[in-house]
């Protein structure tokens, strides 16, 4: 059984910890998850600590400040790298994706260096959103597909499987975005290494609890960082041909 790290960004997602982590657990027994907090003013990291000193499975990594969900995502792939994990899984913290499908995307990396779940291909769905949100995601999904050259059909979701050996080929230090455009971008950094991906049908929910921490500004900024990922792209494409990208739906694996 191949060692695996789930990981969750926090901020501000006290309630929902509460019952996500267990609920992983159910799900993965044999999972470490990490929880990378941002100072979160709820508490957040303190009830993860307390969660940690009860259970051996349960990481915490605190850091100062709200930093930004992309630099809190490297955070947790350079602690993923350290530990010599194999498989990471990556998450929200406020269960818009379900833990039950971690399974899935682990069967899935047997032909797969990335395993995506995709609101987006055939089987997959979004609930409770409002459709400024939905034309917001779809719009971005063209754009990085278009002038990054990404295949999925959801770059921007991120509920993923990665296998850390893949990772260990990525410049860190290189990245642009430290916000929402971090989930274009590591697909980015993963396709110019040569990575395969592979999609499987997820049902998203919107949040449980908590406010969402998407604004004017972070959309703003999500787009400055996608304009410069395309000129990187047009400056210097792929060295490697990519294999394509299938979808489980067109390989018969079921997400469901």
């Amino acid at each position: 059984m191949s060692r695996l790290l789930v990981t969750l960004c926090t901020y501000n997602e006290r309630e929902n910890i509460a019952r996500l982590v267990p609920e992983i657990h159910r799900c993965v027994p044999h999972a470490d998850v990490l929880i990378v907090d941002d100072s979160s003013p709820d508490g957040t990291g303190v009830l993860a600590d307390e969660m940690a000193s009860n259970d051996h499975r349960v990481r915490v990594l605190h850091r100062q400040g709200k930093l930004g969900l992309g630099s809190a995502t490297v955070a947790a792939f350079r602690y993923g790298l350290a530990e010599s994990y194999e498989l990471l899984v990556n998450m929200d913290a406020d269960f818009s994706h379900p833990p039950a499908q971690i399974p899935v995307l682990i069967g899935l990396m047997d032909s797969a260096d990335v395993a995506i779940g995709s609101r987006y291909v055939p089987g997959g769905e979004i609930i409770g959103w409002k459709p400024i949100r939905h034309v917001m995601s779809r719009g971005v999904n063209l754009l990085s597909r278009t002038c990054l050259g990404l295949t999925p059909r959801d770059t921007s979701g991120s509920f993923r499987c990665y296998r850390v050996e893949l990772l260990r080929r990525i410049d860190f230090d290189r990245i642009i975005a430290k916000g929402y455009a971090f989930e274009e971008e590591i697909l980015f950094r993963c396709r110019r290494v040569g990575a395969r991906f592979v999609e499987t049908p997820i049902r998203f929910e919107d949040r449980r609890a908590g406010s969402s921490k998407i604004n004017a500004r972070e959309v703003a900024t999500a787009l400055r960082d996608l304009g410069l990922l395309s000129l990187e792209n047009l400056r210097s494409p792929a060295a490697k041909p990519l294999e394509p990208v299938t979808s489980t739906s067109e390989s018969g694996v079921s997400g469901r």
